[in-house]
């Protein structure tokens, strides 16, 4: 099995290819929305909180699939994208709360868009010049993510739900290309 080694500079060959977005739905009626947890303390509450808020107030049809990574630090592959073009239209990801994750979440999202899914990314404010940074190594220098207030991990439940009401303009813009 190949592993890929990233290439701190960004002077590798993923950097030289461009990124373009994915075509984004009008509207989220009748979408099939993924979800992919990245491990991270309170992200699978807040991914399952935006799902159930999509389907109840955007018309989604479902959220089709729910995923957790087994690596954090580790962008998903081939077989997991593939997974995620087969179940759902659009993904949501995150939540980017610490180096590493912020890193990973944001290639993941780079990664779904070139697979052809529109993916909204988020990561904590804190990690934005990590996110960044990602975003440069994978060739995308302007991919945008949705930021919300570092941290998200010490959150009660609660919080954590009314931080998926309070982002969930910025998710469905994201994924609809709507603007925010």
């Amino acid at each position: 099995m190949t592993q890929m080694i990233l290439d701190p500079t960004g002077r590798g060959p993923q950097a030289e290819a461009a990124t373009a977005l994915a075509g984004r739905p009008t509207s989220l009626s009748g979408a099939r929305i993924g979800l992919l947890d990245n491990t991270k303390h309170n992200a699978l509450l807040f991914l399952r909180a935006v799902g159930e808020l999509l389907v109840a107030e955007h018309g989604a049809a479902s959220v089709g699939i729910v995923e957790t990574k087994k690596n954090f630090s580790i962008p998903v592959d081939e077989e997991i994208i593939s997974r995620y073009r087969q179940a759902s239209d659009v993904v949501v990801t995150g939540v980017g709360d610490c180096g590493s994750c912020s890193a990973a979440a944001v290639a993941d999202g780079i990664n779904f868009e070139r697979a052809g899914l529109p993916a909204a990314v988020v990561l904590t404010d804190a990690f934005d010049v990590t996110g960044r940074t990602m975003a440069g190594v994978q060739g995308a220098p302007d991919y945008e993510w949705i930021r919300t207030e570092h941290p998200m991990a010490v959150l009660t439940e609660d919080e954590v739900q009314a931080r998926a009401r309070k982002l969930l303009p910025q998710i469905v813009a994201t994924l609809t290309g709507s603007g925010a």
